[in-house]
């Protein structure tokens, strides 16, 4: 495995991503050759052109096939939908769906590729799909013996934040397909080389993968921090806010509560029909969570083009809370959607119901939901996956390029 090293200690400078790297610095690496390219909208440098755009606009190389993964190419698939075969609208380059009916690329859409490019903007949770799209991609490189060129960007919840169960491998899935934590702490281009090298990928199949790393970029920045621009890296992740929640808040897709699908603040809103949004506001504030307070809300669900297709409780008034993050670098989103589905258990066990596949997949393991269940402690279920964070901890820290 290549590794490029173009890291800076300079962080006061913009952080400058693995594709403008590679553009300025390796040009060479894709000189006559044709290239396949795994990305979405995110892929934006600097100057505000699109990767697809700037390789496209080249005759040095030939851009001849793009791969896209959950919401699309061009970013504008609602989520869950799935993606279609086509030709890329602007460039006229073939486009094959990574979200539809296969999510690996097949020999047939490989052939004649020289060197196969990922660049998607993560954002640092075990559950995005993209991940499960980089890995996938990753695998039929190595089947087909194309060199896999990861350009790595930021990880936008900071790189040191590690939080939640471990998967559990009978749970493995397209939104679980590793054994880490829900908040990872790492960047896709170090994701890509962990899962190269522990053997991750189907019979321990290796891949010949190069990472092209990204400039000034240290662990404990936030996105806002990079001097980058905000691209929502899909419909629903609207801004640096959603992200930050959306590692715990994500779990309550796997009830009958809304997870704020259908807002404004999805993932920030958390409600339902049947809560009383002050009393369980009260309630959530008692516990002193850190880094967080709850303000009570009703808000309707209703349908968004492109971002909130059918949402849960459309159309009907639900009481709820905002997760108003007061200080995001002491905040725990897992621990508190922990805390959050544990007391509306509690206040409403005949109306609170678990979608069980989904919250088992998402959690990573049947342990939450069950311990919910008994009744135990929130302050019990968390410290369940405390060992576990930190045997991962040291596992990932050979993989940690800044």
């Amino acid at each position: 495995m290549l590794l490029s090293a173009l890291f800076s200690t300079h962080s006061s400078s913009q952080v400058k991503v693995g594709a403008e790297l590679l553009l300025e610095r390796h040009r060479s690496l894709l000189t006559d050759k044709k290239i396949g390219l795994v990305t979405n909208h995110t892929a934006v440098l600097s100057n505000g052109a699109h990767l697809v755009d700037t390789l496209a606009s080249s005759s040095e190389w030939q851009l001849v096939a793009l791969f896209g993964p959950e919401h699309g190419v061009r970013g504008d698939v609602p989520a869950g939908e799935k993606v279609q075969h086509g030709v890329d609208a602007k460039t006229g380059i073939k486009v094959f769906s990574l979200y539809g009916a296969i999510h690996k690329p097949t020999p047939e859409m490989l052939k004649g590729i020289d060197i196969l490019l990922f660049d998607i903007q993560d954002i640092g949770a075990r559950f995005y799909t993209y991940l499960s799209t980089m890995t996938l991609a990753m695998e039929a490189a190595a089947e087909q013996k194309v060199p896999f060129l990861v350009l790595d960007r930021p990880n936008p919840i900071r790189g040191t934040w590690v939080e939640g169960f471990l998967l559990e491998d009978s749970l493995r899935s397209f939104v679980g397909p590793h054994p880490i934590p829900i908040a990872h702490g790492m960047t896709m281009g170090e994701l890509a080389a962990m899962i190269n090298d522990e053997g991750w990928l189907t019979d321990g199949m290796k891949a010949d993968l190069r990472v092209y790393k990204m400039k000034n970029w240290k662990r404990e920045m936030w996105y806002d921090q990079t001097g980058l621009t905000w691209v929502q890296p899909s419909p629903n992740m609207k801004t640096l806010a959603t992200a930050i929640v959306y590692p715990g808040m994500c779990l309550v897709e796997g009830t009958n509560v809304s997870e704020g699908r259908g807002t404004d603040r999805p993932f920030e809103y958390i409600g339902a029909p049947f809560i009383d949004g002050r009393r369980l506001a009260e309630t959530l504030n008692q516990k002193n969570l850190p880094g967080a307070v709850f303000e009570p809300i009703e808000f309707t669900p209703r349908e968004i083009p492109h971002a909130a297709v059918n949402p849960k409780h459309k159309g009907i008034k639900c009481g709820g809370v905002f997760v108003s993050v007061t200080d995001r670098n002491t905040f725990e989103p897992v621990r508190t959607a922990v805390f959050l589905l544990a007391i509306i258990k509690q206040m409403y066990p005949s109306e609170f119901q678990w979608r069980e596949r989904a919250i088992d997949l998402l959690a990573g393991t049947p342990s939450l939901r069950l311990a919910i269940d008994r009744g135990d402690p929130p302050e019990t279920i968390v410290r369940e996956w405390q060992s576990a964070v930190e045997q991962f901890k040291k596992q990932r820290s050979k993989y940690l390029f800044y």
